[in-house]
């Protein structure tokens, strides 16, 4: 009973240690996109909304003046991945799969 216990309690350690489990699915898409949660509604400055965190509890705000631009930013489109796209740019999209184009 004594192993056991102790087995129990370094899977639980092992389990808190692992960096990403256990977290929301939108916080994870969040970080993903080099992404930070806020508590209020709004970003602060150099911030753009991208979506929610914590089970759409908080704001996920991406840093404006790093290479991660959304698509919009960018002058572009996001689009699913059905549809074909002519002419692709970088962005980010709210959706992971989707891309970012200029002309569909």
């Amino acid at each position: 009973m004594k192993l056991f216990s102790c087995l129990m309690a370094l899977l639980l350690f092992l389990l808190q240690a692992v960096p990403g489990l256990g977290l929301p699915k939108d916080t994870l898409r969040c970080v993903g996109y080099h992404g930070f949660c806020f508590h209020s509604k709004s970003c602060p400055e150099p911030f753009a909304a991208f979506g929610t965190c914590s089970w759409r509890q908080k704001t996920c705000c991406i840093d404006t003046t790093s290479n991660f631009h959304t698509c919009q930013d960018e002058g572009g489109h996001c689009i699913p991945p059905e549809i074909k796209c002519l002419q692709e740019q970088v962005g980010l999209c709210p959706h992971r799969e989707w891309k970012c184009c200029t002309e569909v």
